[in-house]
């Protein structure tokens, strides 16, 4: 998603509009807990500030797949992200120096970080409320635990001391 600066630096266009939709490939999900994200649509501007710094204003909409997070069944996660950045601060933060090239600016990897930070640490299925959470010998435990349980053999020893 690289876009042509060239104009908006001579101050022959006031904005560089952004309509684009976007489907990231299995290779750039690799080890992002992302399963799933086709058709992010990316709409905004990118613009001069008064200092002539390159800004973006994005919008990102779409919907990201995620495995949930007690079965790993895949469950869809609306995504809409507004971005507001100013390139030179998003340079200095992430050290990303390829995003700007000369008269080129390529705002995927703006996106990219983006997204990463809005990934839930959770995601739950709706369809999973009937799921078992103990069985033989073992159980879910979903809060911490203030009284341990005393195996009823081991309590009988305690007698003998």
């Amino acid at each position: 998603m690289k876009y042509d600066l060239t104009k908006l630096k001579n101050k022959l266009e006031s904005y560089i509009e952004v309509d684009d939709t976007y489907t990231f490939s299995e290779e750039e999900l690799k080890n992002s807990g992302i399963i799933k994200l086709d058709n992010l649509k990316v709409t905004g501007s990118i613009n001069l500030n008064a200092f002539d710094e390159v800004e973006v204003s994005l919008l990102l909409k779409g919907i990201m797949v995620l495995p949930s997070s007690t079965t790993l069944e895949p469950v869809n996660y609306n995504l809409d992200i507004q971005i507001d950045e100013n390139i030179n601060d998003f340079i200095e933060e992430t050290g990303e120096n390829s995003i700007f090239c000369e008269n080129t600016l390529d705002i995927l990897p703006i996106i990219w970080e983006n997204i990463l930070v809005e990934i839930p640490m959770k995601v739950v299925s709706n369809d999973n409320a009937d799921i078992t959470l103990s069985g033989d010998g073992w159980k879910v435990i979903t809060e911490y635990v203030t009284e341990q349980e005393v195996n009823p053999e081991l309590a009988k020893l305690k007698d003998l001391l």
